[in-house]
């Protein structure tokens, strides 16, 4: 009695152990909330998973107010946040991916068995409630391992909202610039409409020859066409942008774009950002030494699989003689081992040697590419903005003086109608490709936010 009892005590403090040592859970706040600090701002506070019927409620009211007034950049990633499904969709994701590794890190539940035999006048039953040796001695380093996927899947969770973020601020750069440039090509049009009646009504008076309004005339034609390209171009922005703010159709009628894009900052960022430090901290390079350390510990594992697999349990049996009624007990423990005869595990271990291999190598890749990616990044966005700039304080002011100088010459009637309205023209065409490059620039800035940590967009940035 005295070795059962102790077996039972044995047992039963081994089961709260391990019971305490495989309760934790995966806390989906504190995950948003990493995400939230990795973004290093890029990524607004108000992100969370709605499970509740008051969330919902909360996010469709939040989701009304940003779309009552013209949509901001800012506000465009506020509303993506509150509203788009395929974000809850990306956030609920992570979170099963999450609770599916810290269940590798858990033990394996106790196995009871319990037989029943009979033979003439006896009666057996036997009862064993064993556990897996091996899993009991591995699993502080299973443990150890499963957090190590945890921090993965938490940069990988960082790096997917970047991304979605980035994107957002993408597809309303580039909405609102659409539209902009629709607004001034359908200008272009009315201009060159314009001239080439007026050539039309020349020619019927014999002061225009065939070849004159031919040449106003195509220039109207070809308006007329860039106009529709830009016309096209404006809706398939916009609904891009729908898309990604995961807008319904009454949500999508809604949507108002302001008429112009944000003004350049007064100064451009700093070189400065793209300091060693800057480059530890980006996202992928976090990662990749996360699976480095990772690989290593998991080996260390394998190789100890690979060897051998040990049962260990405790049985307990009773014999009962039918004919007398007297029964009998007997307590005793079975090990089980697997015998490593046939396979002994050489091609899991050189598999693992490659693995950690390969990690070491990518790590390395990576943050040899991390330099030149962000060089690239910074380098197309100083240009962006000294182009977008150059083109707010000289050109365009130049076309503006410009025009005013000939409406004073046409007033003088030191020019004439055609003269003035080419120059009409030219001033557009200048403030269209003026707002190309605010629209380049602000797509470099998006770029180069992401690229800073560890995600870089692919952009028509110069």
């Amino acid at each position: 009695m005295t070795l059962h009892k102790n077996s039972r005590l044995l047992a039963t403090g081994a089961a709260v152990t391990l019971l305490l040592a495989g309760c934790a859970t995966v806390n989906f706040d504190d995950a948003l909330q990493h995400t939230r600090q990795a973004s290093q701002g890029v990524v607004p506070e108000s992100l969370e998973l709605r499970q509740t019927d008051a969330q919902h409620q909360a996010s469709v009211q939040r989701s009304a107010q940003l779309l009552a007034k013209p949509l901001s950049l800012p506000d465009a990633v506020q509303l993506a946040l509150a509203n788009s499904p395929a974000l809850q969709t990306l956030l609920a994701q992570s979170w099963a991916d999450m609770e599916a590794i810290n269940q590798t890190g858990r033990i394996a539940n106790p196995l009871l068995t319990f037989e029943r035999t009979q033979l003439l006048n006896e009666v057996e039953l036997n009862r064993a409630l064993s556990i897996g040796l091996l899993d009991l001695l591995t699993l502080p380093r299973r443990q150890g391992i499963a957090r190590n996927q945890l921090a993965q899947a938490n940069l990988q969770l960082s790096a997917n909202v970047v991304d979605s973020v980035a994107q957002v601020r993408l597809a309303w750069v580039r909405a609102v610039a659409a539209e902009q440039t629709a607004q001034y090509a359908e200008q272009v049009s009315k201009a060159a409409q314009a001239s080439a009646e007026l050539a039309k009504r020349m020619q019927q008076a014999g002061n225009f020859t065939k070849l004159q309004r031919a040449r106003e005339h195509v220039f109207y034609a070809d308006a007329t066409a860039q106009l529709a390209l830009a016309r096209h171009a404006a809706t398939a922005a916009r609904e891009e942008l729908i898309r990604q703010l995961g807008l319904d159709d009454q949500q999508a009628a809604m949507l108002q774009l302001p008429d112009r894009m944000p003004d350049l900052p007064a100064q451009p960022r700093s070189a400065n950002e793209l300091n060693a430090t800057a480059m530890q901290l980006r996202l992928d390079v976090q990662q990749a030494r996360l699976q480095l350390d990772g690989a290593g510990k998991a080996q260390g594992l394998t190789l100890l699989g690979t060897l051998a697999d040990v049962e260990l349990g405790i049985r307990r049996d009773t014999v009962t003689d039918t004919s007398s009624g007297t029964s009998a007990d007997r307590n005793g423990y079975a090990l089980a081992i697997r015998l490593p005869l046939f396979d002994w595990g050489g091609a899991q271990r050189a598999a693992m040697n490659a693995q950690t291999l390969a990690a070491a190598n990518h790590y390395d890749s990576v943050v040899r590419s991390a330099a030149p990616q962000l060089r690239t990044s910074y380098s197309a966005y100083r240009t962006a903005y000294d182009l977008a700039r150059h083109y707010r304080d000289e050109i365009v002011p130049l076309r503006k003086s410009i025009a005013e100088e000939n409406v004073l010459r046409y007033n003088g009637m030191l020019i004439g109608v055609f003269e003035l309205l080419a120059d009409t023209r030219e001033q557009i065409s200048s403030v269209m490709a003026a707002i190309n490059a605010q629209q380049q620039f602000w797509l470099a800035d998006a770029d180069l936010s992401a690229a800073l940590l560890g995600k870089p967009q692919t952009t028509n940035t110069p």
